[in-house]
C-alpha cells in the first residue's frame, strides 16, 4: 500500500471527479434523470411565458409537494381621534391556506435518430414542444376547470360565487362583471378572453345618437376598458372571465424529470389506421417529461364569468310521498332528465338557494329512483346538473316520509 502511494506521488499523478456536462452525453447514454439545469431553466422560462395562469398569478415559492403560506384578507384601519384621545389599534387579518403540488407529464414521440443528439441539442430541440404541452395543461386546468386535480379553478369560482353574467359579449355586460367586483371590493386587474372574441369586442361601444361615443376594447393595446387581456386558446367564442388575480397563486416545488423508452405502446396515442403507436415497431422513441405544479384560489369571490347566450335556471317538478321503510320518502321528478345530467339534492329547513350553473359538487347525488331519507315537514331541493356538476334545473318539495307503525 505504502509502495503504490510513493509511486503515484513518484508520478505526480491526480484524480479528478468526472463533472457531467451535457455537451459531452448523448441520449442513449443519458435516457433518464433532471433536466440538465439550464434547459430546466429554459423550458421552465417557456412554460412561464406562455402560460396565462402563470402570468396573471402570484408566484409562491415552493421547496416541498404542500406550501402553507398566510395571504392578506384585510389590512388595519385608521381612525380620527381628537385631541388627547388615545388613538384606536386594529391588526390586518392574515389567513393561513395550504397550496398542494400535482404532478403533469407529457409524453412527445420522436425518431431514433434524436437519441444520437448530445443532451444539450435534444432539450434545445425539445424544449418548445415539452413547454407548449405544459401550459397548454396547466391552463385548462386551472382557468377552464379541464381535468382539473386542483381544488378550484376560475370557472369553478366564478360559478361557486353566483358571479355568472349571460347573454354574450356586449357593452352593458363588460360593465356588469367589473360592477359584480367592484361592488365586493375587488379590483379588476385582467381579462381572460380568447383571439376568437376579438372580432366581437372591436363592436363594444357606447352609441349615443347614433353616434360612438366610447369604446371598451383596444385593439393595438387587447385591453378592456384599459384593462389587459390574456388570450387563451381552448375558450369558447362568447365567454369572458375577469377577476382580481391578487388572489390566485401558483408554484413549482422542483425541477422537471424525464425518461426515455423505445419499446412502449402508446395507448393515448393513434395511428392513422386508429391503432396504438408502438415504438418498437415503428422503430421511434418517446420523450416522458414530468414536473409538479401548484394552483389555489383563496377568494372564489374575486372572479366573474361572462356566458354566451341566456343562461337560466331550469324548474324541476319535485314531488315526495312517503317511501317505503321508516323514515324514507319517495321523490319523483315529472320532467325528463337530460342525456349525460345527474341528479344532487339537499334536506334543510328551507329551501336551498340555487343559481343557474352553480356548482352542487359536495350535495348528495341520487339516482333518481331509490327512496332518500328525510325528516317529514323539512324541505328537499333537488337539483339536475351537468357532468361537471353545474346546476342547470332545480325544483323543492315539503318532505313526507313513511311514519313509525
Amino acid at each position: 500500500m505504502n509502495v503504490n502511494k510513493k509511486m503515484l506521488k513518484k508520478m505526480n499523478l491526480q484524480l479528478f471527479g468526472q463533472t457531467f456536462n451535457p455537451d459531452n452525453v448523448t441520449m442513449y447514454e443519458h435516457k433518464d434523470g433532471t433536466i440538465p439545469e439550464k434547459y430546466n431553466k429554459l423550458i421552465l422560462k417557456d412554460v412561464m411565458d406562455g402560460s396565462k395562469v402563470m402570468q396573471l398569478a402570484k408566484y409562491e415559492e415552493m421547496d416541498s409537494k404542500e406550501k402553507k403560506f398566510e395571504y392578506f384578507a384585510k389590512g388595519p384601519g385608521a381612525y380620527w381621534v381628537g385631541e388627547g384621545e388615545k388613538i384606536q389599534t386594529s391588526k390586518p387579518q392574515w389567513l393561513q391556506v395550504t397550496m398542494v403540488a400535482k404532478k403533469l407529464g407529457v409524453i412527445i414521440p420522436c425518431s431514433r435518430e434524436f437519441l444520437h443528439y448530445k443532451m444539450s441539442d435534444f432539450f434545445e430541440q425539445m424544449k418548445p414542444k415539452i413547454a407548449e404541452a405544459f401550459y397548454k395543461k396547466f391552463d385548462e386546468a386551472a382557468i377552464l376547470n379541464m381535468e382539473n386535480p386542483f381544488p378550484q379553478s376560475v370557472d369553478e369560482s366564478a360559478l361557486a360565487a353566483g358571479n355568472l353574467v349571460s347573454g354574450g359579449i356586449s357593452y352593458d355586460n363588460i360593465l356588469e362583471m367589473e360592477d359584480i367586483l367592484n361592488n365586493e371590493d375587488y379590483d379588476v386587474n385582467a381579462f381572460i378572453s380568447t383571439k376568437k372574441n376579438r372580432s366581437t369586442l372591436r363592436n363594444v361601444n357606447k352609441i349615443e345618437n347614433g353616434v360612438i361615443v366610447e369604446s371598451l376594447y383596444d385593439r393595438g393595446a387587447n385591453t378592456i376598458d384599459g384593462l389587459p387581456v390574456a388570450d387563451l386558446k381552448g375558450l369558447e367564442r362568447g365567454n369572458l372571465y375577469a377577476g382580481d388575480f391578487d388572489y390566485m397563486y401558483y408554484g413549482i416545488p422542483f425541477g422537471m424529470s424525464y425518461k426515455i423508452d423505445e419499446s412502449a405502446q402508446l395507448s393515448t396515442l393513434k395511428n392513422a389506421d386508429g391503432t396504438p403507436v408502438n415504438l418498437f415497431e415503428q422503430e421511434l422513441a418517446a420523450l416522458r417529461v414530468t414536473m409538479d405544479v401548484a394552483f389555489m384560489i383563496v377568494k372564489d369571490e374575486a372572479f366573474v364569468k361572462l356566458e354566451a347566450g341566456t343562461s337560466q335556471l331550469g324548474t324541476l317538478t319535485v314531488a315526495s310521498i312517503a317511501g317505503t321503510a321508516e323514515g324514507d320518502t319517495k321523490i319523483t321528478i315529472t320532467e325528463p332528465k337530460g342525456d349525460g345530467n345527474s341528479y344532487k339534492y339537499k334536506v334543510g329547513d328551507a329551501a336551498a338557494e340555487v343559481s343557474y350553473k352553480q356548482s352542487v359538487r359536495n350535495w348528495t347525488a341520487w339516482d333518481g329512483a331509490s327512496d332518500i331519507t328525510a325528516e317529514t315537514g323539512k324541505t328537499i331541493t333537488v337539483v339536475e346538473c351537468d357532468a361537471e356538476y353545474l346546476a342547470l334545473k332545480a325544483g323543492s318539495q315539503t318532505v313526507t316520509s313513511k311514519a313509525s307503525e
